[in-house]
């Protein structure tokens, strides 16, 4: 029987409790698990791809010594393309909201026309953390607001020198 490998891909800017929840779920799904890092600066990403590969590679840091085998990687292509270089089978997307769905079908859809033998599989976010949201996080964070309870502490001080040194940038002109 041949490995099963999952890929959850995200542009993870922050990566969040959310994500971390989704993570460990899906490691059920699969023998080993690539977390993709998106390099999308279409999106405007508060840190480089560089610095979220490392985030995540430190928020998983803890379920790895659990032996469960979970990978980090940066990806610039398309997603399909990824998947198929590193042997993947199965996607998966987490789902928060009812709002969600209509995007992640469309794109389930179109990646099965792309590729029939790499399934797309769905995981509903925990009650605890169907609100939170990677931009609802910076936002909050950006303007003083408690995120402690939406990403780990190692996060949180991320951000939290990251707005500074913006606040900081700001205030020289």
């Amino acid at each position: 029987m041949s490995e099963r490998i999952a890929v959850y891909p995200g542009t993870f800017d922050p990566i969040t409790n959310g994500h971390i929840d989704i993570i460990h779920r899906a490691t059920r799904l699969c023998d080993r698990l690539i977390v993709a890092v998106a390099r999308n600066a279409g999106k405007g990403p508060l840190f480089s791809t560089d610095e979220r590969v490392d985030l995540v590679g430190a928020e998983i840091e803890s379920l790895t010594a659990k032996g469960l085998r979970i990978e980090v990687h940066p990806f610039d292509n398309l997603l399909m393309h990824f998947a198929e270089s590193v042997s993947a089978s199965l996607i998966i997307r987490g789902l928060r909201a009812v709002s969600d769905f209509e995007y992640e079908f469309q794109m389930a859809g179109m990646n099965a026309k792309i590729n029939p033998g790499i399934e797309t599989a769905f995981l509903m976010s925990s009650d605890r953390n169907q609100f939170i949201s990677s931009r609802f996080v910076k936002e909050i964070g950006r303007l003083g607001g408690d995120i402690s309870h939406f990403v780990s502490p190692r996060v949180a001080e991320r951000l939290a020198v990251s707005f500074r040194s913006q606040k900081d940038e700001g205030s020289e002109d």
